[in-house]
């Protein structure tokens, strides 16, 4: 059975690792941590700011006071110009309201980033009210806490919930949560979210969005 698809945002609906982690570079890169926009995927892919953050105080130390919420406001700035959807992720997101099925939005971008995002991509008002940070929870992916949530908002059981994501920290926590996982896995993923690397973490690997209802509608069958 199949109640509700719960999907992420980066890298799953919004294209936006790519800004995120070019502002995340530049700033440490000026603060004396070289470090390319790649680096900063591996490094940083599926964890939230506030998870970074021992990462980069082991590097560079104590940060300057209000570091991640400037930072946090300048990411979330550029997604609201520059963010466009991920390759059929508007489609499926539509295949999956026709359905009838619920759908909420899970991620670890701060509340402020996540509300740019879906508003830039025409998304905020097919989410309406059921999209979660990880500022609404206790802990982030790849805690449970955040799909345990969306799971309420949607009003079905953890079982009858399928997360849809591109990370390990992601799938992590949709394991966790006792839900079945698609990991969304496109070529030249980075080595955190290859197709082989969200398998080995239980999910279920597709490599085109476009694929993604028909996923649906098999595990509806079974």
């Amino acid at each position: 059975m199949v109640a509700a698809v719960l999907f992420d945002c980066d890298g799953v609906l919004a294209d936006s690792e790519a800004i995120a982690n070019t502002l995340v570079a530049d700033d440490l890169t000026a603060r004396g941590w070289a470090m390319s926009p790649h680096e900063a995927e591996r490094r940083f892919l599926g964890l939230s700011l506030p998870q970074m953050m021992p990462l980069i105080e082991a590097a560079l130390g104590t940060m300057p006071p209000g570091w991640a919420e400037a930072l946090s406001e300048r990411i979330a700035e550029e997604m609201g110009r520059r963010v466009i959807a991920i390759e059929g992720a508007l489609e499926a997101v539509a295949s999956v309201r026709a359905m009838g099925l619920g759908h909420a939005v899970g991620s670890n971008s701060s509340r402020a980033e996540l509300e740019a995002k879906l508003a830039r991509l025409g998304l905020a008002e097919a989410f309406g009210g059921r999209v979660v940070s990880y500022q609404d929870v206790s802990a982030g992916k790849p805690a449970p806490d955040i799909w345990l949530r969306c799971a309420t908002l949607v009003g079905a059981g953890p079982e009858a919930c399928v997360v849809v994501e591109d990370s390990i920290a992601g799938v992590r926590a949709g394991r966790a949560a006792g839900m079945r996982v698609l990991g969304y896995a496109p070529p030249g993923s980075s080595p955190g979210g290859t197709a082989e690397a969200l398998a080995r973490e239980g999910a279920r690997p597709f490599a085109r969005m476009a694929a993604l209802p028909a996923l649906i509608e098999e595990l509806r069958g079974e």
